[in-house]
């Protein structure tokens, strides 16, 4: 993965400033992926303040959380938005579990949701996992061929959940009950950061923020 070059002070540059630089280069093929986490709660927010029609989709593994499924709802009805749902489910019926998780489902639907667009938006935040440790605010994907923004790469947790309070956002309340990411039901326990993602084994990512 490519870090972009110019303009050379995006690293520097708030969130909303990130955010408007993408609408200006990009909108309309740009998209947010919204996994209805805290960090999407305060991106769709920014986002939609800047551009009321901007997309925001999502990959449903049909295994989340009835709280997740809560938070889609809440966002819609704030926002009067409708996301885009890119479907993970396995085709054969066989059931969402730890062992058989999420990789090439997920990123498939990835791929899908991409297509056709030049760049889009994530919530990946650097204090999250050792893997995010040195994302950038924005980068250029090669092999999907299309750009990376993370407008909250530098934010720390406590800057998220201010945000939140300030706006008095809606939120998925699995965040009040010790989740600290969240995932699918059947792999996700809680945990600060992102160690209760794949708890007690060595998967650290789903594959989609993974460069190759």
């Amino acid at each position: 993965m490519r870090v972009l070059a110019a303009p050379a002070d995006l690293e520097s540059a708030s969130a909303e400033t990130v955010l408007a630089h993408m609408l200006e280069h990009h909108h309309p093929r740009l998209a947010l992926a919204c996994s209805f986490q805290k960090e999407e709660a305060v991106l769709v927010d920014m986002l939609l303040k800047l551009e009321p029609a901007a997309r925001i989709f999502t990959i449903d593994t049909g295994a989340l959380f009835p709280e997740t499924y809560q938070a889609w709802r809440a966002l819609e009805d704030r926002y009067g938005v409708r996301v885009e749902v890119f479907d993970a489910i396995d085709p054969t019926g066989v059931p969402w579990s730890a062992g058989h998780c999420c990789s090439e489902r997920k990123t498939a639907a990835l791929d899908a949701a991409l297509a056709g667009l030049d760049a889009w938006i994530t919530g990946l935040r650097r204090e999250q996992a050792h893997t995010r440790a040195v994302a950038p605010k924005l980068a250029y994907d090669e092999r999907r061929g299309v750009w990376k923004a993370s407008p909250l790469a530098n934010w720390s947790e406590r800057d998220v959940w201010n945000y939140i309070e300030r706006y008095d956002l809606p939120y998925n309340a699995l965040h009040d009950r010790g989740y600290g990411s969240i995932g699918c039901a059947p792999c996700t326990l809680p945990g600060n950061g992102r160690e209760g993602r794949w708890a007690g084994s060595a998967k650290t990512e789903c594959g989609i923020h993974l460069e190759s």
